[in-house]
């Protein structure tokens, strides 16, 4: 075992995995505290401040140096579904269908979905989409297939919404948003990912739904919030208008690099005690 897994600290805490019952039953209580996560150890960190642990599919974009969702498959999200069901025990596990998985027709969706939660321990799947989607969600609800809903600014229709700009910035854009929400919680949702819109609006969908809702970029209105957990660690340059930085390791990382460079290049290290020894000698 390597030294960086050796010093992940898990919560002593008895494993009592969240369920999609636990989420929605929040609704109006504590805010729901939720980040992505894409491996084992970062999951494990995640795990104990964490009541959602979503495996976005952002994750093409963070990982994999993508310009968007679109390139990112299922075994993708499998393989690190898995990964994260491995460091989480107590949030729940959420693994986005990614792009074309779902959308053909309900039938595909649930195959897709079953796939998903069977073969990597999670407890939910998320699909973007509003009143288009109900049908599917329902299907899937109704099948024993939790979901966790996606409206207002949907990355993985940027194609045909022009853009990643904020939506509901004017009060003519509102009723078909809150008309989306309102169907996938009705349908089944157990909450909504409500993305990139007006604060008035957020306030607006939050009050609309029985189910809670989840915002990015949607201000403190919803029931919870969720942001990718390399840009609130400030890994990327780029920083979205909504996503505050809580550190800034990826300038961390670059002075630990560059510090390690130095050293093998004046041969300070490895120094003495990085060093293995002849048995048996004391010298």
């Amino acid at each position: 075992m390597s030294t960086t897994q050796k010093n992940i600290t898990v919560d002593a805490r008895p494993k009592r995995q969240a369920t999609a019952k636990n989420i929605a039953a929040m609704k109006g209580t504590t805010p729901i505290v939720c980040l992505t996560a894409y491996i084992t150890p970062m999951a494990a960190r995640l795990d104990k401040h964490c009541d959602l642990l979503l495996v976005g599919d952002s994750v093409g974009m963070v990982l994999y140096g993508m310009d968007s969702t679109l390139g990112v498959d299922l075994e993708m999200m499998i393989r690190h579904g898995r990964a994260v069901c491995r460091g989480a025990e107590q949030a729940l596990v959420v693994i986005d269908l990614p792009f074309g998985t779902y959308e053909e027709s309900k039938e595909q969706a649930f195959r897709n979905a079953a796939r998903a939660l069977s073969e990597t321990g999670a407890g939910a799947v998320k699909l973007e989409g509003g009143r288009e989607m109900a049908e599917t969600v329902r299907f899937l609800s109704t099948r024993g297939i939790p979901v966790l809903g996606h409206v207002g600014l949907m990355p993985q229709s940027v194609h045909a919404h022009g853009g990643y700009a904020a939506r509901g910035r004017s009060v003519d854009e509102w009723q078909p948003i809150i008309d989306d929400a309102i169907a996938i919680a009705e349908a089944g949702a157990f909450a909504v990912v409500l993305e990139g819109v007006a604060e008035p609006l957020a306030r607006k969908v939050t009050e609309a739904v029985p189910c809670p809702v989840i915002g990015i970029g949607a201000s403190n209105a919803c029931d919870g919030q969720i942001l990718v957990t390399e840009d609130m660690l400030g890994l990327f340059a780029i920083n979205p208008k909504f996503v505050k930085r809580f550190a800034e390791i990826g300038r961390d990382i670059e002075a630990a690099i560059g510090g390690y460079a130095e050293e093998v290049r004046s041969r300070a290290f490895p120094a003495e005690e990085h060093t293995y020894k002849m048995r048996g000698s004391n010298s």
